[in-house]
């Protein structure tokens, strides 16, 4: 599980073009956010986001609880969560019952599959200005859709070589 920023400052990246023709892109850069909680499953692809207008510990546990709706979490289905350590995780949280949180070491998202997320997330957005928050967040919403059909891709990027072994470690743990 990670979360992502994304506004109205536009993501800029360089791109092909044909010799003697200028790259153009039109920003609009403005300073309003949106928040995107994702949770990825690295052996099957299968993942989960949440849209948010802001990052905290409220937010955050409304999305825990629906993941938890959402993969039927509860006294006879255990799920385990790796998260980073953002500083705000530490806080009081109302753990929807079946959740167990996981913490990184500190400066390590290289471990964290979630992370591997954003890039592809962030595609449709690449060198494009968007008219308001609205626009953003369905085009987010369009994306997060298309990302839940893309189980191979999200499974080659998040299934790190360690991932297997800890899942299949995952009924001694018990």
């Amino acid at each position: 599980m990670d979360e992502h920023r994304l506004g109205l400052k536009p993501i800029r990246r360089g791109q092909w073009v044909r010799k003697g023709h200028p790259f153009r892109v039109e920003v609009w850069p403005r300073y309003q956010w949106t928040w995107v909680f994702g949770f990825v499953r690295p052996t099957t692809g299968r993942v989960f986001f949440s849209l948010m207008p802001s990052v905290g510990l409220a937010e955050m546990a409304t999305t825990l609880h629906a993941f938890a709706r959402h993969v039927r979490a509860g006294p006879q289905r255990r799920v385990v969560l790796v998260l980073d350590g953002a500083g705000w995780h530490s806080g009081a949280l109302d753990l929807p019952e079946g959740l167990h949180l996981v913490p990184l070491p500190a400066y390590s998202p290289e471990l964290q599959p979630a992370e591997r997320l954003w890039p592809l997330l962030d595609e449709p957005l690449v060198n494009r200005a968007v008219r308001d928050l609205d626009e953003l967040e369905e085009l987010i919403c369009q994306r997060c859709r298309v990302l839940r059909t893309m189980r191979a891709e999200v499974r080659a990027l998040t299934c790190f070589y360690w991932w297997r072994h800890l899942e299949r470690a995952a009924p001694l743990l018990k």
